[in-house]
Formats: structure tokens, sequence, C-alpha cells
């Protein structure tokens, strides 16, 4: 199992942390060793001082593909899930600033949550499906589907390029605006619409 995320992939978020406006998906790894186990919670780690969450909605892949065409794209998931990309923001600005990768920043273990998947043929229309984060209550995230800069067909179509994908792949198709500090004895919770997808305690 591999986690590929897509960096950037919606306009507001983009504004929100003033980076530049990609011309394709950016994309980055996350090792199997990133995922928090189940009922387990996310421990901040000791080298940053600056952890955001960053909730995104989920791909699950079904069957092994290479150089997929968008028009077939839809054959290759069944399931839509939702998660937390955890990043270091504070290591991930100075990686930035050098021209460095990222990984230090987005890839350490426990950075992501991976909730509960759902059918997709729940969904009326996966351009059209609205999701979002609560911290300790509050609403600190909300998105829609319909404000990726690439949706979910094309990523597929444009990861399957680079990356052979696999049954099992998990893909994070990017976050809204509204990302932010987590501290310890936090709650996060994610729902999809009305459906709470995950709930994880920050120590």
């Amino acid at each position: 199992m591999k986690i590929i995320c897509v960096g950037r992939n919606y306009a507001a978020h983009i504004q929100e942390l003033d980076s530049e406006r990609p011309s394709s998906p950016v994309l980055f790894l996350k090792p199997d060793s990133a995922v928090v186990l189940k009922n387990n919670p996310f421990i901040i780690p000791e080298f940053s001082q600056n952890i955001h969450y960053e909730v995104e909605i989920l791909v699950k892949i079904n069957k092994i593909g290479k150089y997929i065409d968008r028009k077939f794209a839809h054959k290759y998931y069944d399931e839509i899930g939702l998660g937390i990309d955890f990043t270091a923001r504070d290591i991930q600005n100075h990686l930035k600033e050098k021209g460095l990768p990222w990984e230090l920043a987005k890839a350490f273990d426990g950075s992501a949550v991976i909730g509960n998947f759902v059918s997709k043929t729940q969904f009326a229309d996966l351009n059209d499906i609205n999701f979002s984060l609560e911290q300790n209550g509050n609403a600190v995230q909300t998105g829609n589907t319909s404000y990726m800069l690439w949706k979910i067909d094309e990523l597929i179509e444009y990861i399957s390029k680079y990356f052979t994908v696999k049954i099992g792949d998990v893909i994070f198709t990017g976050t809204p605006s509204g990302v932010g500090q987590v501290h310890p004895d936090d709650v996060l919770k994610g729902y999809i619409e009305s459906d709470e997808m995950f709930s994880i305690k920050v120590k």
C-alpha cells in the first residue's frame, strides 16, 4: 500500500498559504508507517512546534493500473473516504524556502489519518461532495469536491502516468482552506456530508 497525496488542489488553500498556483497536480508520497493505527491518538512529534491538520477526501484504488485514461478512471475505485494529512508547517516552510522536498514535513510517522470508506454509489455526483473537519466541536474546515482544481478522475489519469496504482493504494486529493494548528487534548472529527468518518484525539 502506498499513499499518494495531492498538494495545492484548492485555490483558497493555495491563497491562504501564499503559494504559487501550479499548472499541474503537485504530488508527494507518504509511507505506510505514516498511517495512524486504528483507535490510536495522533502524537505531536517533538521535532515540530506547528503541526497543522488538513482534511481531505480519499480514494481507495481497487485494481492495478498504469497510464489510465480519464474516461476509464472511474473503474479503478469503488470507495470514497476521509482523512487528515498532518503537516509540520514550520518544517515545510523551511524546506520550501530551500527548494527541498517536503517528506520531513509530510511523511513522518503518524502523519496520515485514514478514516472510514463508503461506496461511491451513495453519492449522486462525486464532484459535489461536502466534507468538513471539527476541532473540539467547532467547524474549522469545510469543503466541496466541486472546488478541486483537478477532479478525482483527472488525478488518477495524471498519477498513473508516473506511478502504477495498486489495490489498496489511497489517494489524498487535497485540502480546502481553513488549515490550522493542533494542540494536546484536541479532538478532531471528520465528516462527509453529515456522516462521521473519523474521530481522533491529539496527544
